[in-house]
């Protein structure tokens, strides 16, 4: 924070300035600022009862509280761990969970699948495969950047512990989406009509469809907040 803005902005002025800059969800971004705030009004009381004017008090707490740009990248590298958590813990349950479902309801509502009806080409095995073993991949990997982000965040700042986090979202959410395509477009390719096995079962693909999508958009936002803490 330069002299000047010192000079003119008080704790609400301050706290404004801070809330701009932030992104991310609503209400851990407003228990950090409240916790700003209590904080902030402290040292204005102590300042008051050391002498000074109610404005100059402001003043100088917010001054010593430190600058807007050096207190939001570390409070954004705390709203990007609080989202980044949230996107593992999808990926930890969510993709295993969607899987399980649509084979447990192809098992109830459409049967083994020796009742197909087309022959599968070679190559049609070893993509599903791919798909089907991602499942147990993307989960491991989920479950490994949980336990590296609370072993890290004892031993690096939040912006790094941030970053590393957002990259295992980033392989995780990349393999889950291969694994998607893959089963899709094969599928497609081979027998349509298999995507098509029962009414639960497309609803269960358009589900897990949609968790993929909203994975990805979780993922990118992790970065760009990554971007934003730099910056």
């Amino acid at each position: 924070m330069t002299a000047g803005e010192v000079r003119v902005k008080g704790i609400e002025g301050y706290l404004a300035d801070l809330d701009r800059r932030l992104v991310g969800c609503r209400s851990t971004k407003d228990d950090l600022l409240d916790e700003a705030r209590d904080g902030l009004h402290d040292a204005a009381d102590a300042y008051r009862q050391g002498g000074w004017p109610a404005e100059e008090a402001e003043r100088r707490a917010v001054a010593d509280f430190g600058g807007v740009d050096a207190v939001a990248g570390d409070y954004q590298a705390e709203l990007s761990m609080h989202s980044g958590v949230r996107t593992l813990w999808k990926l930890v349950l969510g993709v295993p969970a969607m899987q399980l479902s649509w084979d447990f309801a192809r098992i109830l509502t459409f049967g083994d699948w020796t009742k197909l009806s087309t022959p599968s080409p070679g190559w049609y095995p070893v993509a599903m495969h791919f798909s089907h073993g991602a499942v147990f991949v993307v989960p491991a990997v989920g479950l490994l950047a949980l336990i590296c982000t609370r072993w890290l965040s004892r031993r690096v700042d939040g912006v790094r512990l941030a970053r590393t986090c957002g990259f295992f979202i980033a392989a995780a959410v990349g393999v889950n989406l291969a694994s998607v395509l893959t089963l899709v477009v094969a599928t497609g390719f081979v027998d349509v009509s298999r995507l098509f096995l029962s009414v639960p079962c497309v609803l269960l693909m358009v589900a897990y469809v949609l968790l993929s999508v909203r994975l990805v958009v979780l993922a990118r936002r992790s970065w760009g907040r990554c971007a934003t803490i730099v910056a």
